[in-house]
């Protein structure tokens, strides 16, 4: 099988080829003899009906320095493209919103991964809500009163941006802290959205652990360690990726999502867990595969890819049945 993949996400020359699960998707479709392309986000338009985006011909190498080369832009309807990846990193704003919108119109006649219309519906701290028996008590809101009243009863708090990412405004409101009120302030004068509370999780100091589902199953695992004096485990932000396995508790939890998932064509989805509690299910770009299969060596993006090939199969017959 040799399919047409076409990649919308951020500029391929700055991703860190080490660590981009991105990356290591188009390594392993160059391998299986797919044809990958690369666009932008800005470069997707709807023109005459049609889903078009200004696609570049790519090859990529495990070679720091020159891992990527990108052939000559030509517009093309992306109809005709077996695959497209959605992997370009959040926000998830309007812009993102849009670009679902957009990439549904040609799914799944031209397979995109993840569903547009569930990745849509499916923002990261919303989402996990759907699973409320397994979070750490939660609040979202825009009533400022009540996010002090959820700090009163639980005192030990961690509030964040709802539709924020990557540790991005994250800040841990300790008991006696007199920085609330300055917070909700700022938060309200950035924007009209609400925002999230939860209670602070001390497991966190042990680690906020990322688990790769792959067609709603349990792929892999690493555990996300804070630096010190850091309440993010963020690796951009300095959490150390260490090795990890999958506890009882952690499969429970992947046995309650991972139907959902499947049905809703997520195909490759990560999970945060802190202690017992998943925080957040990742569906718009996550990351994790590299690192994981380091430590356990295997290739997960093989595995995404056997999925993806499946999905592609399964598509095709409903076609011509």
């Amino acid at each position: 099988m040799s399919l047409a993949v076409a990649i919308q996400m951020d500029p391929i020359e700055d991703v860190d080829i080490d660590a981009d699960s991105t990356f290591a998707l188009a390594l392993e479709a160059q391998a299986r003899g797919h044809g990958i392309y690369h666009y932008l986000p800005r470069e997707l338009s709807m023109k005459g009906g049609r889903v078009v985006a200004k696609v570049r011909p790519l090859q990529v190498r495990r070679e720091p320095g020159n891992h990527a080369t990108l052939g000559p832009m030509e517009p093309v309807d992306l109809a005709t493209m077996d695959v497209v990846l959605m992997r370009q990193d959040p926000p998830f704003d309007m812009a993102y919103i849009t670009a679902t919108h957009l990439l549904e119109r040609i799914h799944p006649s031209t397979l995109v991964v993840n569903d547009p219309k569930n990745v849509r519906n499916a923002p990261e701290k919303l989402f996990v809500t759907h699973f409320p028996e397994l979070m750490p008590p939660t609040l979202i809101t825009a009533d400022m009163d009540e996010v002090r009243a959820f700090r009163d009863e639980y005192k030990d708090i961690i509030i964040k941006p709802l539709f924020g990412n990557g540790g991005a405004g994250v800040f841990h409101i300790k008991p006696g802290d007199e920085n609330l009120n300055a917070l909700i302030e700022m938060f309200t004068q950035i924007s009209r959205e609400p925002l999230i509370a939860q209670a602070y999780l001390p497991a966190v100091r042990a680690g906020d652990k990322r688990v790769i589902l792959i067609d709603g199953r349990p792929a892999g695992a690493i555990n996300r360690v804070p630096a010190e004096g850091e309440a993010r485990s963020n690796m951009h932000v300095g959490g150390q990726a260490m090795q990890s396995i999958l506890t009882p508790r952690d499969r429970l939890i992947c046995e309650a999502i991972g139907p959902s998932l499947k049905a809703q064509g997520l195909i490759f989805v990560g999970i945060d867990v802190i202690g017992d509690y998943m925080t957040e299910i990742n569906v718009t770009s996550p990351t994790g595969i590299q690192e994981a299969g380091r430590f356990d060596d295997t290739n997960l993006a093989g595995e995404i890819w056997d999925s993806i090939e499946d999905h592609y199969r399964a598509t095709r017959e409903n076609d011509l049945g």
